[in-house]
């Protein structure tokens, strides 16, 4: 187990805006527009969660044309899962 992987993993929960944004991604891939409209924060601060976000492997992103598109990784939650079981010695 990677602890810099894991780290970056469950920094991507530990925000409120962050929760906001997987709790608007569960219902599918949302433009960023589409959520700084739905959001009471700066396009920068978007970015920056977004990056986070990203980093950890919860959230893919793909670009079409000048937005890009969020969307929950699967596998990223998979991950998340087995570190999750690891700690409760489930592995």
């Amino acid at each position: 187990m990677d602890e810099r992987k894991t780290a970056l993993i469950f920094k991507a929960f530990c925000d409120e805006n962050r929760i906001r944004i997987l709790k608007m991604l569960t219902s599918g891939e949302k433009c960023a527009c589409k959520l700084l409209e739905e959001m009471n924060i700066t396009q920068p601060t978007l970015s920056h969660h977004m990056k986070t976000l990203l980093d950890s492997g919860i959230v893919n992103g793909r670009k079409e044309g000048k937005w890009m598109h969020y969307s929950i990784s699967e596998e990223g939650l998979e991950k998340a899962q087995k570190y999750l079981d690891y700690l409760k010695g489930e592995v």
